[in-house]
């Protein structure tokens, strides 16, 4: 293997070829996904919880798989995995695929890991084909990407890019009461490091970051398409802790008198829910979300008027100035609503995403190949957030192909066939062997 670049052009692989080494890789594919789903069940679905045992097993599985294949493997500051196919250049900007390997509590089996097994399905198939890439390509199992546990974005890709605040790591895990940075300890990781801004991935010295994940949606069944190339990755304010505080009084108390906590949580969602649906007719794509929307179990009852009310919320859009210009009303109405209804709402902790731009070249490049490869693609943006957001934050270079999924995610019931999943893997290697090949 050369420890330089070679200089004379080389020619992609026939296309018939490369179709056979992805095709040759349906065995690593059901055994990789077999595996991680009989060790991390949920009853019901899968968990492999953020800094727990079921992401362990999988970040093991992960390097198990790249020290039996001979590739080099190595975890950072904030125990992500890397699996990496060295490149005739080793000082040539990298190639990182990836996505995450934790889930949420009780979902499903291929959100996240299918982007993990996309890159080592891509680095099988340049190896069978002969191909020594010029710069190295690394498959990054990444860390802490559901923000269920931690209420904090993008853990594991911010830690490697030394960009994420020394704050997130005095969060605690909901089913606890530890802190991020004792959870990262006790993985083999350094959050001292993390804490002062200590990064393993330097963004000049990344060519690319690529993303294969199942949609989260049902727009490409709706289709009858198994594969999308993504147009951006949303960004989102969300408010984790939100609550209303009014009075309790007796279920007769006249409507003048209330103080109705309950009420006054219904109203903004209304309202954000019409705001939704004037912006969708306007063509601006966007989404509300109440994750939790409750009155208190310990005072709540059929006679009694609701004076506290909890919530959690999640908007998102694909363009910044939108995401400002939602909170700004919001936060307007709910001044409104306060005056109108005498109730306070206090957010709590305010947490964002920024908005995800994919490579307008490299997403060009994938449709291109799909329709050389008779593969159907649509575009479509993604629904939700992923770590690729996190490297084009930093100005890294991103893609993402999206794969036909029954049921939705997030639950027990995430159904991504292995024929679509396979023509996504051919996607990306095609565009990896005429890029780096």
């Amino acid at each position: 293997m050369s420890s330089t670049r070679s200089s004379i052009p080389r020619a992609a692989p026939a296309e018939s070829d490369l179709v056979a080494a992805i095709q040759a890789q349906r065995g690593l594919v059901e055994d990789f996904f077999n595996t991680l789903a009989l060790a991390t069940k949920g009853n019901p679905g899968i968990t492999r919880d953020t800094y727990g045992p079921g992401e362990a097993f999988a970040h093991r599985l992960l390097a198990e798989h790249g020290v039996a294949r001979g590739l080099l493997v190595e975890q950072d500051l904030a125990a992500n995995t890397y699996v990496t196919l060295p490149g005739r250049d080793r000082t040539a900007p990298r190639l990182i695929i990836g996505s995450h390997l934790d889930s949420v509590p009780h979902g499903g089996n291929y959100d996240g890991a299918a982007g993990v097994v996309a890159g080592l399905v891509a680095i099988e198939a340049l190896c069978r084909l002969g191909v020594t890439p010029c710069c190295d390509v690394t498959v990054m199992g990444i860390r802490a990407e559901e923000s269920v546990w931690f209420q904090v974005s993008y853990i594991g890709s911010r830690s490697a890019l030394g960009t994420l605040p020394a704050a997130a790591l005095e969060a605690r895990r909901i089913d606890g009461d530890r802190t991020l940075a004792g959870h990262i300890a006790d993985a083999g990781g350094d959050p001292d490091a993390i804490r002062r801004g200590a990064r393993h991935l330097d963004p000049a010295t990344i060519r690319a970051f690529l993303e294969v994940h199942i949609e989260q949606a049902a727009t490409l069944v709706e289709s009858g398409v198994p594969v999308a190339v993504c147009t951006g990755v949303p960004g989102n304010f969300r408010y984790p802790d939100a609550r209303v505080a009014g009075r309790h009084d007796h279920v007769g108390t006249p409507r003048r008198f209330r103080r109705d906590a309950s009420m006054a949580a219904v109203e903004l969602a209304a309202w954000l829910d019409a705001m939704w649906e004037r912006e969708e007719a306007a063509g601006i794509p966007m989404a509300v979300t109440f994750g939790r929307f409750h009155t208190d179990p310990t005072m709540h009852g059929l006679t009694t008027v609701p004076g506290s009310f909890c919530f959690s919320l999640d908007v998102r859009a694909y363009d910044p100035d939108v995401l400002a210009r939602l909170e700004t009303a919001m936060l307007a109405r709910i001044g409104e609503i306060e005056a109108r209804r005498n109730v306070r709402f206090a957010l709590g902790t305010r947490a964002s995403a920024a908005v995800g731009p994919v490579d307008p070249a490299i997403s060009s490049a994938f449709t291109a190949g799909a329709g050389r490869l008779g593969i159907r693609t649509i575009p479509l943006g993604s629904p939700a957030s992923h770590d690729a957001a996190a490297f084009a934050a930093a100005g890294v270079p991103i893609a993402m192909l999206f794969v036909r999924n029954e049921h939705g995610s997030h639950n027990p019931d995430e159904a991504m066939e292995t024929d679509d999943f396979l023509a996504a893997c051919t996607i990306l290697a095609d565009w990896i062997c005429r890029e780096v090949g």
